[in-house]
């Protein structure tokens, strides 16, 4: 399973969606706090519209520490990038937790600190409320808004 993660993130790091979602059971199940769960092809979709979005862009992600068993796995990551609707400088320290199914990630789960994701993509206002509730949930009907819309438009094409 450890070549599994590693595909994965290697595949994030050259901004290769496919790779990544290669890497997915089709029975997938992921979970972050800046999108809430997402299931389906929706994963996949998150993916590829967050590799599409730093095309040409001062994009970097490393990981480590990859722990693993047949049926479970973790690993840290960090990525460095420019937030694009601000384009403020980010370093998010991201924990992951994978449950394997037929030698494919079933489960994924990104655990970041948001208020500290909020202070850095959005300056001032996110180190205000980048810690509440309410941001949490707007953030998470923003993305899943944006996201429905890239999945649309990805199938009039």
């Amino acid at each position: 399973m450890k070549e599994t993660i590693e595909k994965f993130y290697t595949a994030f790091a050259a901004k290769d969606p496919e790779g990544m979602i290669e890497c997915y059971h089709k029975d997938i199940h992921f979970e972050d706090p800046a999108f809430g769960i997402l299931t389906g092809e929706q994963p996949g979709q998150m993916w590829r519209m967050l590799c599409n979005s730093q095309k040409d862009k001062e994009f970097l992600v490393t990981f480590s520490n990859i722990t693993y068993t047949e049926s479970k796995g973790t690993a840290h990551w960090e990525a460095l990038y420019h937030f694009s609707k601000t384009g403020r400088k980010v370093h998010n320290k991201i924990d992951a937790t994978f449950e394997f199914k037929d030698g494919k990630i079933v489960k994924h789960i990104d655990y970041f600190n948001l208020h500290k994701w909020a202070g850095q993509a959005l300056g001032f206002k996110g180190k205000l409320i980048g810690g509440t509730n309410f941001f949490k949930n707007k953030l998470q009907a923003q993305t899943k808004k944006t996201l429905d819309a890239f999945i649309a438009k990805q199938s009039r094409q």
